[in-house]
Formats: C-alpha cells, sequence, structure tokens
C-alpha cells in the first residue's frame, strides 16, 4: 500500500520459525511474533514523507528477530531514496 519493501534474511526467517515452534503457536502465534518484529515499522511507515524522510524498506535480520527466548530489536527500517 505505501510502496516500502519488506526484506527477510534467511537467517531470520528460520529465527521466525524457531521461536513459534518453541511456544507451540500455529498461524494465530507466528503473527503475533511477525506484528512484535514489526510494531515499530507498522506506525512508522503510514507517515510517509518526501526526500530523505520517507520510509523506503525494512529488513528483517537476526538481531531484528531475538532469539527464542528473548525478543529482538524490531525491524530495521531504512529511509531516502534508493536505500534498497
Amino acid at each position: 500500500m505505501n510502496n516500502v519493501k519488506l526484506h527477510f534474511t534467511e537467517k531470520a526467517l528460520r529465527l521466525i520459525a524457531q521461536k513459534a515452534t518453541a511456544k507451540n503457536t500455529g498461524a494465530r502465534g507466528l503473527r503475533a511474533i511477525l506484528e512484535s518484529i514489526l510494531t515499530e515499522a507498522m506506525y512508522e511507515i503510514p507517515d510517509v514523507k518526501t526526500g530523505s524522510d520517507r520510509v523506503d524498506a525494512v529488513v528483517i535480520d537476526e538481531e531484528s528477530v531475538g532469539s527464542a527466548s528473548a525478543p529482538g530489536c524490531g525491524g530495521k527500517i531504512l529511509r531516502g531514496e534508493g536505500k534498497c
């Protein structure tokens, strides 16, 4: 909707699956995990501006996800024209 790219690293996808497995959750649990990782980005993206303030992409890596028992730092927001 907002023309923002979303990128996941292979390791991040595996960590997300491990978290879901550790919590013994189904699709709703997986959704909750993704929402916790993307919360900040979900609030930043609708306020899209132009130029260097514009959100161009969100990158999810292993640091964003954290471990099976600890939360990560959340998605990394890339701003500005042509960042991704």
